[in-house]
């Protein structure tokens, strides 16, 4: 006869939903064989373990499992992306009720549906009909000021003003374009980039206005850039190269949305939004005439400055893993997990080339490591381990002893980790509170408990 309990079990474990259960403490109770294929997750890794030390949740999100046993509120189809310990990203809709004994919360249960791979078509559907690839979803980085420029970006899509996007060369510059143009009313429409230090001046002007049959010899009757982009946006990226002269024409076309193709004697009415961006200071390029007084005046109605991951570098964690991510699928890699001296040792570098330097650095790494499922301080490319020579593994690091004069970087770490300590003190060891009060991520507040070995 089957007792109750297997009964119960083997119910749970044949339902096409997830099942998660977590006590009063916020323990994982109950976790059937759907739920961990949804996570990715062994009920080793998930049963009688603080579901918030076992799963990653954005900043702007909360658990909705643990607000259910928190408020004691029930709440019905609410979606939810999050992260397991391996980095995946996961995208469910949750229904989930707080449990009561005798009137008294003691534990919640969440049902869950899957739509992470559904999530995933309906993106690639999208974007298949547009010459655009990018989102302000895939723009990873919850630091303020990442978020802070997304949400500027994102009021910029209500309109079809200029802008220009200043960052320094990998910045990402052009992925907020592109997302500008996807999330605004333009989004159906062509979207048109051209590197404007990539062309000739002789033949820039030809391909930004197109050319009218014998205006020289072989020339045809061909629309430019601003014709191909009608409706939709042109992206001029590096529009410090432009020649000066150029960039007269180009502030004319703008100020009158009129082109005149080369060799043609009448204009043509186009409706285009520009988007242009720069890798320097623009107030130095208008200075050292690189970029035109009034044209920087005209395409910078709207700004935005892109930081660069040297002043983000609680963004360097989701970046690395969705780099990861990325080249697990392109070479059928199974790599999970950045030990944590190899993360320390990305940490010290101050990435001049930015995001895409640390794409490259990550591609590099996964290039040169076989048959293994995470990356260590020997696997990080040989320039990069060449740069930091002094650098120790976390455990073999030892304090600095009675030392009379210290570097402000000792200091600046010493008091850190006072700091720290005493915040966490003050919220009896709780990391998501002690996170949120710091200003920081609960990732890059888990990556500072580890650097100072607390």
């Amino acid at each position: 006869m089957i007792k109750r309990n297997e009964l119960y079990e083997k119910i749970l474990n044949e339902l096409d939903l997830g099942i998660h259960v977590i006590d009063e403490n916020g323990k994982t109770i109950v976790y059937n064989k759907k739920m961990m294929e949804i996570e990715s997750m062994t009920g080793e890794e998930v049963l009688d373990k603080d579901l918030l030390e076992v799963f990653q949740f954005e900043e702007n999100q909360r658990s909705t499992l643990v607000q259910a046993l928190r408020r004691g509120q029930t709440s019905k189809n609410i979606k939810q992306t999050y992260f397991n310990n391996k980095g995946k990203e996961i995208t469910t809709i949750n229904d989930s009720y707080p449990i009561l004994e005798n009137g008294k919360v003691t534990g919640a249960i969440e049902i869950t549906k899957d739509v992470t791979r559904l999530e995933q078509v309906i993106k690639e559907n999208v974007l298949k009909k547009k010459n655009t690839k990018f989102t302000f979803d895939q723009i990873i980085g919850k630091s303020s000021l990442i978020q802070d420029v997304i949400e500027e970006a994102k009021k910029a899509t209500r309109t079809s003003s200029s802008v220009l996007i200043v960052g320094e060369t990998g910045t990402g510059k052009e992925l907020f374009a592109q997302s500008i143009h996807n999330g605004s009313s333009r989004s159906s429409a062509p979207f048109i980039s051209q590197n404007c230090a990539a062309i000739p001046d002789s033949l820039m002007e030809s391909l930004l206005f197109g050319t009218k049959k014998g205006a020289f010899t072989g020339a045809v009757d061909r629309p430019g850039l601003f014709e191909q982009a009608e409706g939709g946006t042109l992206l001029l990226d590096e529009i410090n190269s432009l020649d000066t002269k150029l960039q007269a024409k180009l502030l004319r076309a703008i100020q009158e949305r009129n082109i005149r193709r080369v060799g043609d004697t009448k204009d043509k009415k186009v409706d285009v939004r520009i988007i242009a961006t720069i890798n320097e200071d623009p107030v130095d390029a208008v200075a050292e005439q690189r970029l035109r007084k009034d044209l920087y005046y005209r395409l910078s109605v709207v700004t935005l400055f892109i930081p660069p991951l040297r002043e983000r570098m609680e963004d360097l964690f989701s970046l690395a893993h969705s780099f990861i991510a990325k080249y697990n699928d392109l070479f059928q890699m199974n790599v999970k997990a950045i030990h944590e001296d190899a993360m320390h040792l990305l940490h010290q570098h101050t990435w001049p080339g930015n995001v895409r330097e640390l794409e490259h650095t990550i591609e590099g790494t996964m290039n040169l490591i076989t048959n293994k499922e995470a990356i260590t301080i020997d696997s990080l490319p040989a320039r990069l381990r060449k740069m930091y020579p002094d650098h120790q593994p976390l455990q073999n690091k030892k304090p600095v002893e009675n030392r009379a004069a210290r570097t402000l970087k000792e200091k600046m770490s010493e008091t850190e980790k006072l700091y720290i300590q005493q915040t966490l003190q003050e919220n009896n060891h709780n990391v998501s509170r002690t996170a949120k009060i710091l200003g920081i991520s609960r990732q890059s507040l888990q990556y500072r408990l580890r650097k100072y070995d607390m």
